[in-house]
């Protein structure tokens, strides 16, 4: 059996995380559902995601749309009190560094753009559908939220597309974060989903998770952001725009 949290689980958030996931493992064992002992870490996320033995892990919401919707069970939205979001969105942050003199998005365009993966929602496609003069201009994948946020601290890039809550817990931990400054935020889209192999009793799952969170130390649940778990249906995820992936989105232009 697989239960993973990959989505934001960081050095000083794994400890949070594993108590986390031990209520939930213990909540499902109450109700008669069998889980691990403990969570799977490194790996192939699609591996996790799409395992027959997956009990529960969070993907991102472009994945859930592109490949897994229909192959997993969907169980809900964490809410983590995104500030101008609704309760299981979010959206990405729009960085640069503190001392550039521009101020609005759109005087930034042909700026070098950090973003983390092609297949990422809050990297790539929030930042392509909202600014697509951006998407075109010189572009560097890091491979991660906190290195796209570096490579701008750093000079290699002029912007990066950031995870709302990935850019609270970087800021919040990373010294270099203090040198970034938001520059604009996306729309909101639903938050990353808890999901399950499919067939698995969602409903069950919804309801170990949420108990969880209520059950969490205040610490903890100050650790992960965590504030709630929001049902939100397939519909919801399916409908934001899929831009095309960097490559093709350049030429496209």
């Amino acid at each position: 059996m697989i239960a993973s949290l990959p989505m934001y689980d960081r050095p000083e958030t794994a400890g949070a995380n594993e108590r986390f996931w031990a209520l939930i493992r213990d909540g499902l064992r109450a109700g008669g559902i069998a889980a691990p002992e403990a969570l799977s870490r490194g790996g192939e996320l699609f591996d996790h995601w799409l395992a027959p033995d997956l009990v529960l892990s969070q993907s991102c919401g472009y994945p859930y749309r592109t490949r897994l919707h229909g192959r997993v069970a969907l169980v809900g939205a964490p809410d983590y009190g995104v500030e101008g979001c609704a309760p299981g969105y979010y959206c990405s942050r729009i960085v640069a560094r503190a001392d550039d003199p521009r101020r609005r998005l759109s005087e930034f365009e042909g700026a070098r753009l950090a973003y983390n993966d092609p297949g990422s929602q809050s990297g790539w496609a929030a930042l392509a559908a909202h600014a697509p003069a951006l998407a075109r201009g010189p572009l560097v994948c890091t491979g991660g939220h906190a290195a796209s946020a570096r490579a701008v601290a750093e000079g290699r890039a002029e912007l990066a597309a950031l995870d709302a809550v990935s850019w609270a817990l970087i800021a919040r931990a990373e010294p270099f974060a203090a040198g970034l400054r938001v520059v604009a935020s996306t729309p909101p889209t639903p938050g990353l989903p808890l999901i399950a192999a499919q067939g698995a009793d969602a409903a069950a799952l919804f309801e170990a998770v949420a108990a969880a969170i209520a059950t969490l130390s205040e610490d903890d649940r100050t650790a992960l952001m965590l504030r709630g778990l929001v049902p939100i249906a397939a519909e919801a995820y399916l409908a934001v725009p899929t831009p095309r992936p960097p490559g093709e989105f350049a030429r496209a232009g």
